[in-house]
C-alpha cells in the first residue's frame, strides 16, 4: 500500500511517498481503507519541528481520517466489515477522566497515523461516522470537533441562554458555534476579518467583534453583554490572548484552553483567575464516549461540518502550507 511518512529533517518537503506492507489486523483490530483524512495545526507543528513533544521517525501523519472497515480480527465486536468509521486521537481513552488516557497511544505521533492508503486500530479507538456526512466531512471530526464537544458540552455543561465566545474561525471555533448554537445558547466570534464574522453569522453567531479594528477586544465583548462577560471561552489564541479572554469572561465563568495560534510567549498573572473565581481547564480533545455522545447530536441537529479547501492527500505539503497561512475558514482536509 502507499503511505506518506515524515522522515529526516523537519520541513513539509520531508513527507515522501512511499509503499508499505499491507496491515493485518490483529486480535480486536479491524483494517480501514481511508477515504479521507483532515489537518489539525498540531499535525503542522510535528511536520515543521516545532511541536512541543519529538516523536520517533519515520513517522505517518495525521490523527484524523475516515474509511470502510475491510478486515477485522479475531474476537473484534464492536464493528463489522462495511462499517464506516472516524479513527480516535487517544486510543484507549475510552471514558472518564483524562486519567485514562497514555500519551504513547496518540494518533499521529507517537503511533502512525491516517495518512495512508490502510490503518490499522484497535476496535476500541474508533466510532461509527454519522450517516448524513460525506468522507471529507465525517473526517473533519476526531480532533478539532471533539474538542468543541468536549470542552462545552462534556466538561463544560453548556446551558441554553448562556454565552460563548469563541475565538477564531478556525476548526475548533467553528465546530464550538455550530454546538453552542444548537444547544441554544448565545455565540460571540472573533477574527480579523469582516467577510468572516459575516460567514460566521451565517453558521449561527450572533454577534462578531474584528480584533484588528479592536486590540482590545474583551471591552467590544464586555459591551456586547452588558458588562457581564461570557459564560464560556474557546481559548485558541494562547498566552497573548489569555488575558483579554480572562477580562471578558464573567465572574465563575469557564475558559477551555485549547491551543496557542497567538504564540507561547506572554504573561499571565493568576491572581486575575483568583479574583474573578473563574474555572480554567485545558482540554486535550476528548474521550471515545464523548465523540460518541457528539456524533448523536451531530445526527439528530443535522450538523454539517464547515470544510474550507480540500486537497489530494499526496499534496499534502500544500495543505499544510495552506492551513499555515491562516487563510482558512473552517476544516482543511485531503481525499484519498
Amino acid at each position: 500500500m502507499k503511505a506518506i511518512v515524515l522522515d529526516g529533517q523537519p520541513g513539509f518537503d520531508s513527507l515522501k511517498l512511499v509503499e508499505r506492507p499491507m496491515p493485518q489486523p490483529r486480535r480486536q483490530e479491524v483494517i480501514v481503507r481511508v477515504t479521507a483524512t483532515s489537518l489539525n495545526y498540531r499535525d503542522v507543528e510535528i511536520a515543521r519541528g516545532t511541536y512541543h513533544t519529538v516523536f520517533p521517525l519515520p513517522l505517518v501523519p495525521l490523527s484524523d481520517g475516515v474509511g470502510e472497515v475491510v478486515a477485522i480480527g479475531e474476537d473484534v465486536t464492536r464493528l463489522k466489515v462495511g462499517d464506516r468509521v472516524c479513527s480516535t486521537f487517544w486510543q484507549r481513552w475510552v471514558a472518564g477522566s483524562f486519567d485514562m488516557a497514555e500519551p504513547a497511544y496518540q494518533r499521529g505521533g507517537p503511533i502512525d497515523g491516517m495518512l495512508a492508503e490502510y490503518a490499522r486500530l484497535d476496535e476500541q479507538a474508533a466510532v461509527l461516522a454519522p450517516a448524513h456526512l460525506s468522507d471529507v466531512e465525517a473526517a473533519s471530526l476526531p480532533c478539532a470537533a471533539v474538542t468543541a464537544w468536549h470542552a462545552l458540552l462534556t466538561e463544560g455543561a453548556l446551558k441554553p441562554g448562556e454565552t460563548v465566545l469563541a475565538l477564531g474561525t478556525g476548526g475548533v471555533s467553528l465546530f464550538a458555534l455550530q454546538f453552542a448554537a444548537s444547544a441554544g445558547a448565545r455565540v460571540i466570534v472573533t477574527s480579523s476579518s469582516d467577510d468572516k464574522i459575516v460567514r460566521a453569522k451565517a453558521l449561527g453567531a450572533d454577534a462578531g467583534v474584528n480584533y484588528r479594528q479592536y486590540p482590545n477586544w474583551a471591552d467590544e465583548v464586555l459591551r456586547l453583554t452588558d458588562g457581564l462577560g461570557v459564560d464560556h471561552v474557546i481559548e485558541v489564541g494562547g498566552p497573548e490572548s489569555f488575558a483579554q479572554s480572562l477580562r471578558a469572561v464573567r465572574r465563575g465563568g469557564q475558559i477551555n484552553v485549547i491551543g496557542y495560534l497567538g504564540g507561547t510567549e506572554g504573561s499571565i498573572n493568576p491572581l486575575d483567575i483568583f479574583r474573578r473565581q473563574v474555572r480554567v481547564r485545558g482540554i486535550p480533545v476528548g474521550s471515545r464516549a464523548s465523540f460518541e455522545a457528539m456524533n448523536r447530536a451531530i445526527a439528530v441537529n443535522r450538523i454539517r461540518p464547515v470544510i474550507d479547501r480540500s486537497f489530494p492527500w499526496t499534496e499534502v505539503a500544500a495543505a499544510m502550507r495552506y492551513l499555515e497561512s491562516g487563510a482558512h475558514f473552517g476544516k482543511v482536509v485531503l481525499e484519498h
